[in-house]
C-alpha cells in the first residue's frame, strides 16, 4: 500500500506540473468554517484518538449531495458580497452491511463535500494507478507468453522447457499482484493510455477542480472573476464541477459552464473528463475492508502462520470519512458503531438531532440552491414541487372547510334577507 501511495504521489506531481488547474493544498477561512459547521456532531475527546470502531464489514454507498445556505461571518464582513449566506455543500452517505440491500444494519452519515471528495478521489486515483501498473506488468507478460507459444509452434523445441519454467514462476508472482486489482488486458492498455495523457486528448480531469480555483481572470476586460469547484446537481444524485462568482465558491454562477472558460497553454478549449469524479458517486459500493496481498508460501507449500493470524484492517478512506462525519446509526440498527464507545459520548447524546437533520435534508427541507423550502419537507424534481401526504390532507381539509363556510354564509345571508323582506311587507300592509 505504501508503494501504491508513493506511485500516486509521483503521478499526481507529474500531472500538476503540466496542468495549471491541478489541485494545490491550501488553508483558508472556508476550510476553517466548514470544519466547525458539524463539529458538535463529532467526538470531542481527542485524548484517545487510537480508539476506533469496527466498520470492516461494511461498504460505503453515496446517497445524496445537497446545497445548504447558512450565515457566514466572512461574507458579512466582506463588502464585495451582497449576501451573508454562504452556500455549503454536504454529502449524505451510508455504510451498509450488504451492497445489494441497505435496509437494516446500516448507518447514515453527513460530511462536507470537500472532505468526501478528497478521500474518495484519492482512493479512486490509487486504484487507477494500481490497475495501470498491473496492466503494464501482467499484460506485458501475457504478450511474451504468446510470443513464446508462437515460437514453440514453429518448432523451437530447444527453448520449450525453459519457457515453461519461466511461465510458472511468473504466474505465481502475477497472481499475487492481481490480488489487489483485477485487470482486463483486452482494454486496460487503451484506457490507461488515455488516462495518463488526458491533456493530449483535450481534457482536464474534473478531480483537479475539487478545490475552488480561478478559471477566468477579469484583468483583460474589467469584468468579474469566475471560479470553479464541486457542486451538487439539481436532484442531488450527482456531483459535478460548477462555476462560482467568488474565490471561496460560496456563490454559484448558475447558467455558466466550466468548459466555456478552460483552455490549455496554447489557448485551445479543453473539455472535462469526469471518470474519476463519477466513481465517487455513481453506483458506489466500496468495501471498507482494506485489500491484502496474498502472502507467499514457504518451501513446503504450507501457509505462513502469521498470514493466517493477520487481522483484517479497515480501509483508510472509510475510516477518515467516518471520523469526520456526523453520524446517525441507532435508527438503522448499525452494529459495532460508536454507541458504546466513550470517545463518542458527546456525539451519542446528540444523535437524535443529527438523525432528524439528515432526514429533513433527504426529504427536501432545502431546495436545489440551498434555500430553506417554504413547503417544508417537500421534494423538488426539475423545479417542480411534490407535496407530502400530510400537506395534501391539510390542503384538502382547509379547502373543504372554506367551501362549507362559504355555503353556510350564503344560506345565513339569504335567510336574514328573506326575514327582513317579510317584516317590511307586514309593516306595509298595516300602514295601508
Amino acid at each position: 500500500m505504501k508503494l501504491a501511495l508513493a506511485s500516486s504521489f509521483l503521478f499526481g506531481a507529474a500531472v500538476a506540473a503540466s496542468n495549471p488547474f491541478a489541485v494545490k493544498s491550501k488553508n483558508s477561512a472556508k476550510a476553517s468554517y466548514n470544519a466547525n459547521l458539524l463539529s458538535k456532531a463529532r467526538r470531542l475527546n481527542d485524548a484517545e484518538e487510537d480508539v476506533e470502531v469496527d466498520i470492516t464489514g461494511y461498504s460505503l454507498k453515496f446517497e445524496k449531495c445537497q446545497f445548504i445556505k447558512s450565515y457566514s461571518d466572512d461574507m458579512a464582513e466582506d463588502e464585495d458580497y451582497d449576501t451573508v449566506l454562504a452556500t455549503q455543500r454536504f454529502v449524505i452517505f451510508k455504510l451498509c452491511s450488504s451492497c445489494g440491500s441497505c435496509n437494516y444494519n446500516y448507518g447514515e452519515y453527513m460530511v462536507d463535500l470537500d472532505d468526501y471528495l478528497q478521500a474518495t478521489i484519492e482512493y479512486q486515483q490509487e486504484l487507477q494507478e494500481e490497475m495501470c501498473n498491473a496492466c503494464d506488468e501482467n499484460c506485458a507478460v501475457e504478450e511474451e507468453e504468446e510470443e513464446e507459444d508462437n515460437e514453440e509452434e514453429e518448432g523451437e523445441d530447444e527453448d520449450e522447457e525453459d519457457g515453461e519454467d519461466e511461465e510458472d514462476g511468473e504466474d505465481d508472482g502475477e497472481d499475487r499482484k492481481r490480488k489487489l486489482v483485477d485487470v482486463d488486458c483486452d482494454s486496460c492498455a487503451a484506457e490507461c493510455e488515455i488516462y495518463e495523457d488526458l491533456e493530449g486528448a483535450g481534457y482536464y480531469d474534473a478531480a483537479d477542480f475539487i478545490e475552488c480555483q480561478m478559471i477566468y481572470d477579469p484583468e483583460d476586460d474589467g469584468g468579474a472573476g469566475l471560479y470553479a469547484g464541486p457542486m451538487c446537481s439539481n436532484n442531488g444524485n450527482k456531483i459535478k464541477i460548477g462555476v462560482f462568482e467568488d474565490e471561496n465558491c460560496y456563490k454559484a454562477a448558475y447558467g455558466k459552464s466550466i468548459e466555456d472558460y478552460i483552455v490549455d497553454e496554447n489557448g485551445y478549449t479543453m473539455q472535462i473528463y469526469d471518470g474519476t469524479l463519477k466513481a465517487a458517486y455513481y453506483n458506489t459500493c466500496i468495501s471498507c475492508t482494506a485489500p491484502q496481498e496474498e502472502e507467499e508460501q514457504d518451501e513446503d507449500g504450507e501457509d505462513d502462520e502469521e498470514a493466517e493470524e493477520q487481522e483484517v484492517e479497515v480501509l483508510e478512506m472509510c475510516m477518515n470519512l467516518y471520523e469526520e462525519a456526523a453520524k446517525c446509526e441507532s435508527s438503522g440498527g448499525f452494529q459495532n458503531g460508536y454507541a458504546d464507545n466513550a470517545n463518542y459520548e458527546n456525539q451519542a447524546s446528540q444523535e437524535e438531532l443529527v438523525c432528524d437533520f439528515i432526514d429533513s435534508v433527504k426529504k427536501g427541507a432545502y431546495d436545489d440552491e440551498g434555500e430553506i423550502s417554504l413547503y417544508g419537507k417537500n421534494r423538488n424534481v426539475n423545479g417542480a414541487s411534490s407535496t407530502t401526504g400530510g400537506q395534501k390532507f391539510a390542503l384538502t381539509f382547509f379547502t373543504v372547510g372554506t367551501v362549507c363556510l362559504a355555503v353556510y354564509a350564503f344560506m345565513l345571508h339569504s335567510k336574514l334577507t328573506k326575514g327582513s323582506s317579510t317584516n317590511l311587507s307586514s309593516q306595509g300592509g298595516a300602514m295601508a
